[in-house]
């Protein structure tokens, strides 16, 4: 009788055992997992989205402008009559027309201030 509730004891002890891999993995799953696959996400709908005209960035650090698509390549116009070819999977970014970068914005709220104190 006291095997039968030892083996009963060393059951439950070999599952306490994995209670902290599974742990781990759920916190794995939540740290780096699901945030890599929702990037994925939005770079394949930013890559779907494109369109003739749009500003984009390259993987080596090329911007340019899409003047011509197909399935898997664009032409980028990266400078006047300069026109590369990339694939679809190498833009990183879209630049946003109208938008201007932090720098400029700090200059301009720095400038304002300035005047505001004369």
């Amino acid at each position: 009788m006291g095997q039968g509730g030892s083996a009963g004891q060393g059951a439950q002890g070999g599952f306490g055992a994995f209670i902290p891999l599974i742990l781990m993995f759920v916190i794995f799953y939540f740290l780096l997992i699901r945030p890599q696959q929702k990037k994925a996400k939005e770079h394949r709908t930013m890559i779907s989205n494109l369109k003739k005209g749009d500003r984009i960035i390259t993987g080596g650090g090329i911007h340019g402008r899409i003047t011509g698509m197909d399935e898997t390549t664009l032409t980028v116009e990266i400078a006047d009559r300069v026109r590369v070819k990339v694939n679809r999977g190498n833009v990183t970014a879209m630049i946003q027309t109208g938008s201007q970068p932090a720098a400029a914005k700090t200059e301009k709220t720095d400038s304002k201030k300035k005047s505001d104190k004369k």
